[in-house]
């Protein structure tokens, strides 16, 4: 039943509405509307100059309408006066094809027309870094193995407790918090459900993380890898495709309990991998994540192949029990929206097309991964993946306009970093 604003409103004691849509980027953009005038905007949508955010359009473009969509109403916890809601990205009286959530309706749309509901969770990983960025704030947390640390974790209760107090208050049944593998990292999670669920609440989620640092003098950052001796941002997705209320996944007499409709899938993400890099791994940073050299806590956590195995860390998709897996490539940039998109879409083909994901690995890739000859590995830049990307027939199709669109603003990031002059540059070069 879909939800009445104006009702809400008056019952939540709301004054105002973020109406909120998040670009090809990943930046969140929104307006404040005040309550008295939420019905119209419910019925016509936020207007804004999409020129203005980062999507593939200019400024004699029309104007852009967001309209929310009223069930994925989230109070704010720490500012209850304040609805926030997503938004679906509206012009010239369509759907805008290249906006993340417009894209990943379409492809939940298809996959409906199959029967399957993909349902995922995500695992956020984030720094709480000083305000200026250049450190971590907890100056005692020195740990070389800080993982699970207690006392780490429980310096920051007051940071960590009010998102945690804020999930459990809007539903999402928070489950567990920890002190992640880095020095000042954390990570928080919350039940699986719909993918498109789970995208609105990944998306709110990085904004509530950050309000609430804010408030207790911190910065929380997503960044893949903000330091380059610590382990990075991760944003591992857990992954279930669901027909007539049961998990497709799902099989007793399968190997490691997993179907062949499960295998098919995880073949067609395999078969991508390279392509689902430049979506996942979005950031010219993102490749210093996951071909990054030995942390200070003796292991970087993410995959440089294209393999898959057992309930094993090492490898990029892992199978931890019956019925899902965990795809360990995508970072803390990837688009909540598109990268749920961009793993059905590999998906859909693995299932459509019967691929086989070859055969399953259970050595530790970190130590052994040189005897695997014939593992594809991952691309080892922001080009490289773009340019996979571009040779993927599959994505483009599946994608439709949302790829030359993320491929112009994404090659020019990655121009703009080819002309960028490091320090590294001058101190071993100066003297040539």
């Amino acid at each position: 039943m879909t939800v009445d604003l104006v009702a809400a409103a008056k019952e939540k004691n709301i004054k105002y509405f973020l109406i909120s849509f998040t670009d090809l980027l990943g930046t969140q953009r929104s307006k404040l509307v005040p309550a008295e005038a939420i019905a119209t905007m419910a019925k016509n949508g936020a207007g804004f100059a999409g020129f203005a955010t980062w999507l593939d359009m200019t400024p004699a473009d029309p104007d852009l309408f967001a309209i929310p969509d009223p069930d994925s109403l989230i109070q704010l916890p720490w500012k209850p006066e304040v609805g926030w809601l997503a938004a679906d990205l509206w012009m010239n009286g369509k759907p805008v094809e290249q906006a993340p959530r417009n894209l990943l309706k379409k492809l939940k749309a298809r996959a409906a027309e199959k029967g399957l509901q993909l349902k995922s969770g995500v695992e956020c990983e984030f720094f709480l870094i000083a305000a200026d960025g250049q450190s971590i704030k907890d100056g005692a947390d020195r740990q070389s193995k800080p993982c699970y640390d207690q006392s780490a974790l429980m310096r920051r209760f007051d940071v960590v407790r009010e998102i945690s107090d804020g999930m459990l208050q809007l539903g999402w049944r928070p489950y567990q918090t920890d002190h992640e593998d880095a020095n000042g990292q954390f990570e928080m999670n919350w039940d699986y459900d719909d993918a498109l669920v789970t995208a609105d609440r990944h998306a709110f989620f990085k904004y509530m993380v950050k309000s609430i640092a804010e408030k207790h003098d911190m910065r929380a950052t997503f960044m893949p890898k903000p330091f380059s001796n610590l382990t990075g941002n991760g944003c591992h997705v857990h992954v279930s495709l669901w027909k007539d209320g049961k998990n497709a996944f799902e099989d007793e007499d399968g190997e490691l309990g997993v179907s062949p409709l499960g295998y098919y899938f995880i073949g067609g993400i395999i078969h991508s991998a390279d392509a689902l890099a430049s979506i996942l791994n979005p950031t010219v940073n993102s490749y210093k994540r996951i071909n990054a050299p030995r942390t200070t806590s003796g292991a970087t956590w993410s995959p440089n192949t294209v393999t898959y195995s057992g309930n094993n860390r090492t490898h990029m998709i892992r199978i931890p029990e019956a019925g899902r897996f965990e795809l360990r490539l995508a970072d803390g940039a990837a688009n909540p929206y598109a990268m749920q998109a961009a793993i059905l879409a590999a998906g859909l083909d693995g299932i459509e097309r019967q691929r086989d994901p070859g055969k399953r690995l259970d050595i530790n890739m970190y130590q052994d991964g040189h005897t695997v000859a014939d593992a594809k590995r991952l691309p080892l830049n922001l080009l490289d993946a773009l340019r996979a990307l571009e040779a993927s027939e599959l994505l483009k199709t599946s994608l439709g306009e949302y790829v030359p669109a993320y491929l112009k603003l994404k090659h020019q990031e990655w121009n703009d970093f080819a002309r960028h002059l490091t320090d590294w540059e001058r101190d071993m070069t100066l003297d040539c």
